[in-house]
C-alpha cells in the first residue's frame, strides 16, 4: 500500500460533507409529511434509479473488460469494481421503494382491472409479481458482484490466474443478466409510472444512460486518485480511451433517444405521443432542451478532438456534466408523473443532499478498500505498458 493511500485512509470525512448529508436526511424525513406522499416517493424512486443504474453501469464496465479480454483497462479496472459496490446500498433503497407502488404506479391499483389497456397487463403490473421481479434482479446483481468484484479482490492475495478464466466464462452470462436487469428497471420502475405507454427501445435508452454514468464516475475517480499520487502508471493513453468511450456513448444515447422520439412522432399514435406531449409542453419544454444540450451537444463538442479526450481538466468537467445530465434525464423520465408543472424546491434539494452525500461517502470509503490496481491480474503489466 502506498504512503499516499495510507494518508488518505487516515483523513476523516469532511465536516461539510457530513453536515450536508445529515441536513438532507432531516429534509427527506420532513418532506414525507410536508410535501405529500406522491412527491416524496417520486424523489425516492428517482434517487433509487440513479443509484442503481450508476452501480450497474460500473459493473457492466467490469464485465465488458473480461468479455473482450481488454488489456489497456486492467490498471483502472479496480475503479469500476469499487463503484459497482453502490449496488449494495441501492438494494435496501429499492426495497423501501416498493412501498411507492400503490402510490405512484397506476397498474398496481384495483381500478386498473377496469382500464381498457391495463386490464391486460394486470398480472404483470401487480404488486406481488413486481416485487418478485425486483428481488430476482437484486439477487442477480449480487451474484455478479460476488463473482466479478469479489473474485478480483481475492486474486490480489492469491495471484491465481484461474480467476481470469472464470470471469471470462461468466462474462457472457452476465451480459444476459445485465440485459434482463436493466430492462426490468426501465420498464418496471420508470415506464411503469405511465403503463399505458410503451417503447420497444426504452430499455436500450436506459442502458445507454447507465453505461455513461458508470464511465463518467470511473473517469472522475481515476482523476481523483491521480491527484492523490495514486494509480502510478496510468497515463494519458488510458485517459484517452475513457474519453473516447464517453464520446462514443454520448452519441449512442442521443441516437437512441432521437430514434425513439422520431418513430413515435411519425406514427402519431395517441397512446404513444401523450408521453412526449407532456414533456414538450410548458416548463417541461425548457427541461427537454436543456437535457439535449447537456447530455449531447456540449459533451459532443467538448470531446470531439483527439487531445480533448485525454486532457484531465476537460475530461473531469465533461464527466461531472454527464453525471448531472444523468440526474436530469431521470428527473425528466420520472417527475412528469406528478403533473404538467416541474417540481423543484426544498424537498428535491434535501433528497439531493442526502443521496449525493451518501454516494460520495460510500465511494470515498470504497476507494480505500483493497489495492488501487488488480495486482494479482497477470495482464496488469501489459495494461501498464499500453500505448496508442
Amino acid at each position: 500500500m502506498s504512503q499516499n493511500k495510507t494518508a488518505s485512509q487516515n483523513k476523516p470525512a469532511s465536516p461539510l460533507l457530513l453536515g450536508a448529508t445529515a441536513l438532507g436526511a432531516l429534509g427527506v424525513i420532513g418532506s414525507y409529511a410536508a410535501a405529500g406522499h406522491e412527491r416524496f416517493w417520486a424523489n425516492w424512486i428517482l434517487w433509487f434509479v440513479l443509484l442503481f443504474t450508476l452501480g450497474l453501469g460500473a459493473l457492466f464496465i467490469v464485465a465488458l473488460e473480461h468479455l473482450v479480454s481488454a488489456r489497456w483497462s486492467v490498471p483502472v479496472r479496480r475503479i469500476p469494481e469499487r463503484l459497482a459496490t453502490l449496488l449494495i446500498p441501492a438494494i435496501p433503497v429499492g426495497l423501501i421503494g416498493l412501498l411507492a407502488l400503490p402510490v405512484l404506479y397506476p397498474g398496481t391499483r384495483p381500478e386498473a382491472a377496469h382500464h381498457p389497456i391495463l386490464a391486460g397487463k394486470a398480472f404483470w403490473l401487480s404488486i406481488p409479481f413486481f416485487s418478485v421481479r425486483t428481488l430476482v434482479a437484486f439477487a442477480l446483481c449480487l451474484l455478479g458482484l460476488a463473482l466479478l468484484v469479489g473474485g478480483s479482490l481475492k486474486q490480489d492475495a492469491t495471484k491465481n490466474p484461474a480467476f481470469n478464466i472464470r470471469a471470462r466464462k461468466f462474462a457472457p452470462a452476465f451480459m444476459a443478466i445485465f440485459a434482463l436487469v436493466i430492462t426490468l428497471i426501465a420498464f418496471d420502475w420508470i415506464s411503469g409510472l405511465t403503463p399505458e405507454w410503451y417503447s420497444d427501445i426504452f430499455g436500450v435508452y436506459v442502458f445507454a444512460g447507465a453505461f455513461l454514468s458508470g464511465l463518467a464516475a470511473t473517469a472522475l475517480s481515476v482523476l481523483y486518485l491521480q491527484d492523490q499520487g495514486r494509480l502510478e502508471g496510468v497515463k494519458g493513453d488510458h485517459l484517452y480511451n475513457l474519453g473516447a468511450f464517453l464520446f462514443a456513448f454520448t452519441v449512442f444515447w442521443s441516437y437512441i433517444g432521437f430514434a425513439q422520439y422520431m418513430l413515435m412522432w411519425y406514427a402519431n399514435l395517441p397512446d404513444e405521443v401523450i408521453y412526449y406531449k407532456v414533456r414538450l409542453a410548458g416548463s417541461w419544454r425548457a427541461i427537454t432542451i436543456a437535457l439535449a444540450s447537456l447530455h449531447f451537444v456540449i459533451p459532443f463538442f467538448a470531446l470531439v478532438t483527439r487531445d480533448a479526450k485525454k486532457d484531465p481538466k476537460r475530461l473531469r468537467r465533461v464527466a461531472y456534466l454527464m453525471l448531472g445530465a444523468h440526474v436530469l434525464d431521470m428527473y425528466w423520465l420520472i417527475f412528469p408523473v406528478l403533473g404538467v408543472t416541474p417540481h423543484f424546491s426544498w424537498p428535491e434539494i434535501s433528497f439531493a443532499l442526502f443521496f449525493i452525500g451518501g454516494i460520495v461517502l460510500w465511494v470515498r470509503g470504497a476507494m480505500q478498500r483493497g489495492e488501487d490496481m488488480p495486482v494479482g491480474d497477470p495482464f496488469l503489466r501489459e495494461g501498464l505498458e499500453f500505448r496508442l
